[in-house]
């Protein structure tokens, strides 16, 4: 077993982590990897399980790079502000090569993800919430961090008195260099935001970054409907419904 904390209160945690997870009956997410909520020493606590890897990535994850729970918890390390706080992650192996691998952090108690208002016309203060997180992810670029999976279901959201708190999730692919504008505006695309509202969020970014709020504004929807096409043509070569 290999793993890594960042206060020793967890060690115990991390050393009986299948454990805690088998017993864990409060799975919010099951698909490729698994999430679950635990309690542990009075903290709610997140436990991410990845899938294990097929033979090949068992061998690239034991030689030749960093698992993902290792990058998660790295990454998250790196950019604590910006993250649920990291607590560590733990690698097992098997014959010699990864197996299981976890990643934990805090339990970040959000509202809602920014899918809601993305989705939802009439939810409340969504023009409010837009320029929030143009604002949120201006601070990110600043910081030189790209998001790789910059979707609506890795960007939580807390509702506080006198605004909003976001926090990124699903961290283990990340770029961190400087970022120039198209580069910016290009991590939007994920979003699958509706014309109107990614012109909110981007009139807002424009305001903030200094940059000619047309063009700007141009940029990132050319960046959001080529993601949409190229989406769209795999669904429709699996023979699934196409969203616009």
């Amino acid at each position: 077993m290999k793993f890594e904390v960042i206060q020793n209160e967890y060690s115990a945690l991390l050393k009986e982590i299948q454990s805690y997870f088998k017993n864990s009956q409060n799975s919010i997410h099951k698909a490729r990897n698994e999430i679950k909520i635990i309690d542990f020493k009075q903290k709610s606590l997140v436990i991410k399980s990845f899938k294990v890897p097929h033979l090949i990535n068992r061998v690239v994850y034991t030689f030749f790079r960093d698992s993902k729970a290792k990058k998660s918890y790295e990454n998250s390390v790196k950019i604590a502000q910006f993250v649920p706080k990291p607590i560590g992650f733990v690698e097992l192996k098997k014959s010699g090569l990864l197996h299981e691998s976890y990643f934990v952090s805090e339990n970040f108690e959000y509202d809602f993800t920014i899918r809601e208002p993305l989705l939802e016309s009439v939810f409340l203060d969504r023009e409010k919430i837009f320029k929030a997180f143009a604002e949120f992810t201006f601070k990110l670029h600043v910081e030189g961090i790209f998001h790789l999976d910059y979707s609506p279901g890795n960007i939580l959201i807390k509702k506080e008195s006198d605004g909003y708190i976001f926090k990124i999730v699903d961290i283990n692919r990340m770029e961190f260099k400087p970022l120039n504008l198209d580069k910016r505006l290009k991590n939007f695309s994920k979003l699958w935001a509706k014309d109107e509202d990614l012109k909110i969020i981007i009139k807002e970014y424009a305001r903030l970054y200094k940059s000619d709020e047309e063009r700007s504004i141009k940029i990132a929807l050319q960046y959001s409907q080529a993601h949409k096409n190229r989406k769209n043509r795999k669904k429709r070569l699996r023979g699934e419904a196409v969203v616009d």
